[in-house]
């Protein structure tokens, strides 16, 4: 139990800058809080005292503001940054090494007693502030999910989800949000702007057209070079493109490099 209780504040301790000693994660995180709950809460309701879990989980929720169904599996070095108003329903499996954000929803779509109604996350998923995972399926391993996004599909292991609904964007070399390896760095909230696909998008269009402007600028260059006489450099127009006008690094870094 303390070997657990240790592991748990190590993990904060080395996700959260703003944690300065053992005490202060001990007696002012409400994330450590509603873990420690849970389990008296969980123990409850899988040994058949189901008003009693119920009952510890409604006053982890007063104090906390961290809503964990009894029913609900966590596993070790779970962390709940800030995570005022987090609802985890019955049937969510929340694998060793999680991180999750304030205000997010591990959600149900069905309304069968009984069945698996709610997510299983995976080990060292990062789920960040205000998105929604809806649905009984899968999330990989090491996966991300970025803010506000509603993911109602299984993510991939390493993978990243973003937008409403979440698009999945694969893995890049096998990487992932994993923290447990010592020399992986841990990404606060789980996604860059490396992540974004509309960011990505932008940046493929705009580094294109400042190639062909590059290119169009040469082959002018090349029709003056050729141009024989006076009278056959005049066919070349006035405005015709001899110097390249288009930003390219200043349009990459409006939009976020």
């Amino acid at each position: 139990m303390f070997s657990r209780l240790r592991s748990d504040i190590q993990c904060i301790l080395d996700r959260d800058p703003a944690a300065r000693s053992t005490w202060e994660v001990i007696t002012c995180y409400p994330g450590l809080h509603a873990v420690l709950l849970h389990r008296p809460a969980h123990w409850c309701w899988t040994h058949g005292l189901k008003w009693l879990g119920r009952f510890i989980s409604h006053c982890a929720r007063w104090l906390t503001g961290i809503e964990i169904h009894p029913g609900a599996i966590i596993g070790e070095r779970v962390f709940f940054d800030h995570a005022m108003g987090v609802v985890v329903g019955e049937t969510a499996e929340i694998g060793d090494g999680c991180t999750i954000y304030q205000g997010v929803t591990l959600g149900g779509t069905s309304l069968y007693k009984g069945s698996k109604r709610h997510p299983t996350l995976g080990k060292d998923v990062v789920v960040s502030a205000g998105a929604k995972v809806l649905g009984g399926f899968l999330v990989g391993d090491g996966a991300k999910i970025g803010s506000n996004a509603v993911v109602i599909k299984p993510v991939p292991a390493g993978a990243t989800a973003v937008g409403i609904p979440a698009r999945i964007i694969p893995s890049k070399a096998g990487e992932s949000a994993d923290v447990t390896p010592a020399d992986r760095k841990f990404n606060a909230y789980g996604i860059t702007l490396e992540d974004d696909p509309v960011s990505q998008a932008l940046h493929g269009l705009i580094n294109t057209a400042g190639s062909q402007e590059h290119q169009i600028a040469l082959l002018w260059h090349a029709i003056e070079k050729l141009s024989a006489d006076r009278a056959a450099a005049d066919c070349v127009p006035g405005d015709a493109a001899l110097s390249e006008r288009f930003e390219t690094d200043k349009l990459n870094e409006l939009v976020g490099k």
